[in-house]
């Protein structure tokens, strides 16, 4: 399948990508147990477009299918079925918030609907509430005792919850920093290079190792071999990144002089192959072309290592070149949950995101250091593209620009905030070193909110921030003189969607998104006088692993 490259001019009004939601659920306090009057005309047509609606699931045409069950559920709101499918597709579309309060609406018209509690008890646990996931676990369990595959996700689901208890009781306040602890096992011999590897070598100049071109060409090729790298050349990259990362504000800026150009890419989740194909397209980071990658570069996908050790040597290379933004999935809970734990220890051991340290008499667990844990709280949580070119403006509206009269972009994962007085020197000194976003709060929102097409603020539609219509964009690049906002964090069709008025655009790097949404990727090219470049690529082919194979404890399937 061939790529295709789109012109700078491209209207965002000929663009077709999948609208970015599904109308919201009622809230749960609207619903009724009292059955709507339906004719039977209305019935028959309601039962024609869920089928219609079937079909496009089937197809993996999620946002058309969710379209469909929505027009069913207007003809006939009192078929359960219909709001548990349309449920489904909206977890396939990462709409938990929407979907929760589907699975409501089906159980309040059927209580005994074990599959709308099993929809529920997904939904709780893709936001990170298993203790509500667990109560409608056992909830289908009294109505289906024999149901051996819930009884294993309950089983799972405890046991996660009790791992989570175990760490939080665990933590001790002001201990060392995970990488000056890694630091200290390496001066003490604890992560010697293996003697019979036989992989690309770092080089070694007076006790400390370097990293090359060479190297990262060459651990590319071992990775697509199927092999590894030794624990302490993981450490080392993830150390080298590390180094420049936190030298940083949590706002960086990026500036484009003449002939500089700068490409960001959205997320691709653990698609190892794809994006090797994406880094084909983009070319190398140098001095006359960046890359910044957007978040998400991790979990889902079963080769997150790959692409992030490839991330993280880019940066430790060219720290002037490569830039990466911190995602909602470069978090501790979503490791956790949705597979970079569980495959960081798998392919490195315990000690590549958990530094166990074990006392040598006793042999008891004193304390346990999480490296890319930590690492990843001082990714950057925003960048400011800055042309430094005076931009060709034609026609009307014109657009917003910087005090010295050039473009610029704000380049987030999530999106905007739940007030409108927020600055860029606001998110510049936001404290993140290790931290994470919790559930409110400028971090958060940055990670995690979403555009909507209408005005105002609303609910979102994940159960985790909130959503922000184009006046508010509008607003917040007026008041930051920020010609247009650049974000990720959801598939598009298409691989990206211009919004807002042309204000705030959506680009997705990881075609065919988890090998069954069938989307294709994106990226944006932004050159010195801040004109944007869209290119779109093609799923490749990659091993067969499935997506999601390293959660732990059976989830992974419930996950997908």
């Amino acid at each position: 399948m061939s790529d295709t490259s789109l012109s700078p001019s491209t209207s965002p009004a000929t663009i077709t990508s999948t609208l970015p939601s599904s109308v919201p659920s009622p809230e749960l306090k609207d619903l009724t147990l009292e059955p709507a009057e339906v004719s039977e005309e209305d019935k028959v047509e309601a039962l024609r477009l869920k089928g219609e609606a079937n079909k496009a699931f089937t197809s993996h045409d999620f946002p058309t299918a969710a379209r469909l069950y929505t027009e069913s559920i207007e003809k006939n709101p009192n078929e359960p079925t219909v709001w548990c499918n349309r449920a489904y597709a909206r977890m396939k579309l990462e709409e938990y918030g929407y979907a929760l309060s589907d699975a409501a609406q089906a159980i309040q018209i059927d209580p005994r609907y074990a599959k709308a509690y099993y929809r529920r008890a997904t939904c709780y646990m893709q936001i990170l509430k298993p203790q509500s996931a667990v109560l409608d676990f056992k909830k289908i369990l009294a109505l289906e005792p024999k149901n051996e595959t819930v009884r294993a996700q309950l089983v799972s689901t405890q046991k996660l919850i009790r791992k989570i208890e175990f760490e939080k009781a665990i933590e001790v306040e002001g201990e060392k920093s995970p990488v000056d602890r890694c630091y200290e096992i390496i001066a003490e011999g604890g992560c010697d290079l293996e003697k019979n590897y036989a992989g690309p070598k770092l080089t070694l100049e007076d006790g400390k190792y370097r990293i090359t071109h060479e190297f990262i060409k060459a651990m590319i090729e071992w990775f697509k071999d199927g092999k590894m790298l030794p624990k302490r050349y993981v450490w080392e990259i993830v150390l080298g990144a590390h180094e420049q990362f936190s030298k940083t504000d949590s706002l960086i800026n990026v500036d484009l002089e003449e002939g500089v150009t700068c490409d960001v890419i959205g997320d691709v989740h653990g698609q190892f192959y794809d994006m090797l194909h994406l880094f084909s397209l983009t070319g190398e980071p140098n001095q006359e072309h960046y890359l910044l990658m957007n978040g998400d570069l991790v979990d889902r996908g079963s080769w997150s290592i790959e692409v992030i050790l490839t991330a993280f040597a880019y940066k430790w290379l060219y720290p002037n070149y490569m830039f990466i933004n911190r995602g909602n999935h470069e978090t501790k809970d979503m490791n956790r949950t949705y597979g970079f734990e569980g495959e960081a220890k798998h392919k490195h051991g315990e000690q590549s995101y958990k530094v166990s340290i074990i006392h040598s008499t006793h042999f008891r667990l004193l304390n346990r250091l999480k490296l890319f844990a930590h690492v990843f709280t001082t990714l950057p949580l925003a960048t400011l593209v800055s042309a430094t070119k005076t931009p060709a403006i034609k026609g009307k509206p014109h657009p917003i620009l910087s005090p010295q009269g050039f473009k610029r972009y704000f380049v987030v994962h999530g999106g905007l905030f739940s007030k409108d007085e927020v600055t860029l020197e606001d998110i510049r000194k936001i404290d993140r070193i290790g931290r994470q976003p919790g559930q409110e709060g400028l971090m958060c929102e940055l990670l995690w909110t979403d555009p909507q097409d209408e005005p105002g603020r609303g609910p979102s539609k994940r159960g985790v921030g909130i959503a922000f219509g184009p006046d508010v964009t509008k607003r917040w690049c007026t008041l930051n003189s920020v010609s247009g906002i650049i974000r990720s964090h959801e598939v598009r069709q298409d691989g990206y969607q211009v919004e807002h008025d042309g204000l705030c655009t959506t680009v997705f790097s990881a075609p065919n998104y988890v090998d069954q949404a069938g989307n294709k990727g994106a990226f944006i090219r932004i050159d010195s006088a801040g004109t944007q470049q869209y290119f779109q690529f093609e799923a490749k082919p990659h091993p067969p692993l499935k997506p999601m194979a390293y959660v732990q404890g059976g989830l992974g399937s419930m996950l997908m």
